[in-house]
């Protein structure tokens, strides 16, 4: 897909778009289209409403959009994203995006991402001929005066996301943990950040005991990525961590429903791997670490079992009580290499973490757990403007004793049919030293779900462009 901004003195042909809000008075076309009337019983902009009609000479196609009165950035990028998601047969070669009035540079963002988001398809091994997005032209016509600025970050937002949707779609027979590793290692060497990766042997000299344990009944080498972003003019450092599961069985805790979906259990790898692209694509003023530990939780003769008593990069032991609970073990390591090796100034993990999640917030949002108020506030205040809400759930001592163990210094679960998402957050924060500023995120509702752009369960991307804002605002 090729943009160009504002072209001087063309002919429009193709598809036009007009966004409208919703309004008690006559719709009006802008001058430049005639500046005709249309009645409000035909449309007035109510949100999700639309009007398709063709110029007098056929070169056009007016699509227009109605948003209703005061749209959210979700509504706007989900409105633009029904068009090349849905409505591809109206697109040929032109397509011009009109915004007749001045839209600020966040309506400007969503509307221009959330169209190209909408040229995702789940169809990656389909053989039959798919639509190709990638000769179309897109005009952006608008009087604001760095719309150009803004339809480039649009652009690059929206690829990133692009990429986390494929990461997490993929089959777990494809995206394996050295597909990921590879990908990091391609995407750090186009967008400028660098790589490195530590596979089984590397892990065992390391003494990454947790992260192994996960992995020793899978035939697929587990890898732990390490990436480092460095801008000149950094001024604090931040210190990501995804859960990169790429298949989980529940090891020998075997899941009894839902395991075809267990391809999602990275999705919180993806995130971090799409904001690590993101970050670099933007040149954001920040110094970044992330590392993101990807096993398979598989099931054979060396798979860890119930009852087993393991080691950690952090020295503490862990007793297993359920080997389905295993994104904690390799988030566990993963946060105890980051602080030993990094002493990042905030540590925030992010991952498909726990079933109590989704039975607390459903689909909506996801669980915060964190001991820093400004950066909850922070993370929940940009999470509701771009709709990647996060909401906190405590994180009081109280619930520590429910992960005693009286062999090992620490349980990986409680066994109890509540606070799941809490006594999980409880676990991990046993291995961040105290550090003064860690956020947890578990988007096991969030990252993948239905939705109305495919017909199955997809990736989301949620958690890219969460990480971004809170990188860019604070």
């Amino acid at each position: 897909m090729k943009t160009q901004i504002n072209p001087s003195n063309k002919k429009l042909k193709g598809l036009l778009i007009i966004p409208y809000m919703e309004s008690e008075d006559k719709i009006k076309l802008p001058e430049k289209f005639g500046g005709k009337d249309i009645s409000s019983k035909v449309f007035s902009g109510k949100k999700d409403s639309t009007l398709l009609f063709e110029s007098e000479d056929k070169d056009l196609i007016f699509y227009l959009i109605g948003l209703g009165k005061d749209p959210e950035y979700n509504s706007i990028k989900k409105a633009f994203r029904r068009i090349t998601a849905k409505k591809d047969d109206l697109i040929d070669s032109d397509v011009h995006l009109y915004f007749h009035q001045e839209m600020d540079s966040a309506f400007v963002e969503a509307a221009v991402s959330g169209f190209v988001l909408g040229t995702y398809r789940l169809s990656h091994f389909k053989s039959e001929d798919k639509k190709d997005f990638s000769s179309l032209q897109l005009y952006i016509h608008s009087p604001l005066n760095q719309v150009a600025k803004d339809v480039e970050k649009a652009h690059k937002i929206a690829n990133a996301q692009l990429e986390t949707f494929k990461l997490v779609d993929l089959p777990s027979n494809v995206a394996t943990p050295e597909y990921l590793a590879d990908w990091a290692k391609n995407s750090g060497k186009q967008y400028g950040f660098s790589v490195k990766v530590l596979d089984r042997k590397k892990a065992q000299k390391e003494k990454l005991e947790a992260f192994l344990a996960v992995s020793q009944g899978s035939v697929k080498e587990p890898q732990f990525i390490i990436m480092s972003y460095k801008h000149k003019k950094a001024s604090k450092h931040i210190g990501l961590v995804g859960k990169g599961v790429t298949f989980d069985t529940g090891g020998l805790n075997i899941k009894t429903q839902g395991m075809v979906h267990m391809k999602c259990d990275m999705g919180g790898a993806a995130a971090v791997l799409g904001a690590m692209q993101l970050i670099a694509d933007l040149n954001l003023p920040v110094q970044v670490t992330a590392i993101v530990p990807c096993v398979e939780n598989a099931v054979d003769n060396l798979s860890y079992l119930p009852s087993d008593v393991i080691g950690s990069y952090s020295g503490k032991t862990i007793e297993i009580i359920d080997t389905d609970a295993e994104g904690r073990l390799i988030l566990a390591d993963g946060i105890s290499y980051l602080i030993k090796n990094y002493q990042p100034d905030t540590i925030i993990d992010i991952a498909t973490l726990t079933g109590s999640t989704v039975g607390t917030f459903g689909y909506e949002c996801a669980a915060l757990f964190t001991n820093d108020q400004e950066l909850s506030k922070n993370l929940q205040n940009e999470g509701e403007k771009i709709g990647e809400r996060v909401w906190p759930l405590p994180l009081w001592e109280c619930y520590k004793s429910e992960m005693d163990s009286e062999i090992a210094d620490i349980k990986n679960f409680h066994g109890k049919p509540f606070a799941g998402a809490i006594t999980a957050a409880k676990f991990l924060e046993f291995f961040t030293e105290k550090h003064t500023s860690w956020a947890h995120i578990d988007i096991a509702g969030t990252a993948f779900g239905d939705s109305e752009f495919a017909k199955t369960k997809h990736a989301t991307a949620f958690g890219v462009h969460l990480l971004i804002k809170l990188l860019e605002n604070h």
